[in-house]
């Protein structure tokens, strides 16, 4: 963790001096991330970072929706237990909870501008805070009652799973790792600022990332579930594993539109470009904070039924996250800022740096395929116990 974290804070300063093209300080301005590998790098390479940059996009609505779902239908079982025990199976559908989460996100997917709200990202910090404090302290109680710390310094016995199942294991792990440090587009601030932000929100966290999934292995040892707050580890108090999970789906409600909003922007105006007198596109009912227009309506509607059945079809959260950050932590974290950031300086060829920043692009290259390798066979073996839409 704290090598990926290096790597993407790294990575993100060399993509704030890219935010301006030309000269550091009065260039002008690059306003979002293909925007920059347009004028920057030019050519095949913009097509090539859309596509991975929308897939991405996609996948990650595709995650939120499993994670809020899971941690939706967490607060349910955790009632069950409570009231029935702990030995009690409380087995139910989660595909109520992945229609409900899809019904929302239809609602205000209706919003324009949503991620430009200014309190959504307050609400954003206050609730990640929250369900990580809460991980955090549960992890802490938890190992503390037990006396001690659980686990061993290498994982699982191969005498448990076969040495195939562990290498998988390690390397879908690494996927899950990229999933969390993968780079977003830069807003439109200064660099300096920009890397002082960054330089923050990385330690913060990494911190974060470091102390949960370290007391989480020292409470469950190797026995711990693949989410603390939705895998049971943690029973009692059930009110603060509620609290935990329901700051989990408030922030992933919100989540979810911020990055939604690319992807309908990018259909939107490409279809006002390609229809400009048709009522259909550009015709606009204001209604409250809604502006309906039968294309958003439709486009938008459709796009978040879509992504709710895919999520019904997946099994295994853990292994579609590490598939997700495996796919697009390579060229958006590492390939597209170290390009653009060596033509940008004129970084000459052959020199100290430029053979540094090959071998960090190599080096990040071979672990993306490592966990891109770890993730596919993690969902292959769950999809062979997964009953698709079965819940």
């Amino acid at each position: 963790m704290a090598l990926f974290g290096g790597v993407i804070y790294y990575s993100s300063t060399l993509l704030a001096d890219c935010y301006h093209t030309g000269d550091p300080a009065a260039g002008s301005r690059n306003h979002s991330y293909v925007e920059a590998v347009r004028t920057i790098l030019g050519g095949a390479k913009v097509k090539f970072c859309g596509v991975i940059q929308y897939a991405n996009l996609v996948g990650i609505t595709i995650g939120y929706t499993i994670a809020a779902s899971i941690s939706f239908h967490a607060i349910t079982r955790a009632n069950c237990f409570h009231n029935k025990g702990h030995h009690d199976a409380c087995h139910s559908s989660s595909t109520p909870y992945m229609i409900g989460f899809g019904a929302a996100r239809m609602v205000f997917s209706q919003i324009p501008n949503f991620d430009q709200i200014r309190w959504l990202s307050v609400v954003a910090s206050v609730m990640s805070f929250t369900y990580s404090g809460i991980g955090l302290g549960l992890g802490i109680a938890q190992t503390d009652d037990n006396g001690g710390f659980r686990g061993t310094l290498t994982g699982i016995a191969i005498a448990g799973v076969t040495v195939m199942q562990k290498l998988w294991r390690i390397l879908q792990a690494l996927g899950n790792i990229t999933f969390a440090y993968t780079i977003k587009s830069p807003p439109p601030s200064e660099a300096a600022v920009m890397k002082k932000a960054t330089a923050l929100s990385v330690a913060t966290t990494t911190a974060f990332y470091v102390m949960c999934g370290c007391m989480g292995y020292a409470a469950f040892g190797n026995d711990a579930p693949d989410n603390l707050l939705t895998g049971f580890g943690f029973y009692e108090p059930f009110w603060l594993v509620d609290v935990a999970n329901g700051a989990i789906v408030v922030h992933l409600v919100g989540a979810y539109q911020v990055f939604c909003q690319p992807i309908f922007a990018f259909v939107e105006r490409w279809a006002a470009a390609r229809w400009p007198e048709s009522g259909f596109v550009t015709r606009e009912l204001g209604v409250g904070p809604f502006a309906l227009s039968a294309l958003r309506l439709v486009w938008r509607s459709g796009f978040v039924c879509l992504t709710t059945l895919v999520v019904m079809a997946m099994p295994s959260f853990g292994a579609i996250v590490g598939l997700m950050g495996a796919l697009s932590f390579w060229p958006l974290t590492v390939y597209f800022p170290v390009e653009m950031y060596m033509k940008q300086r004129a970084v000459a060829r052959g020199g100290a740096r430029w053979l540094c920043l090959k071998a960090l692009t190599g080096t990040c290259l071979v672990v993306s395929v490592a966990a891109t390798v770890g993730s596919i066979a993690g969902m292959v073996g769950a999809f062979k116990v997964f009953r698709p839409f079965g819940g």
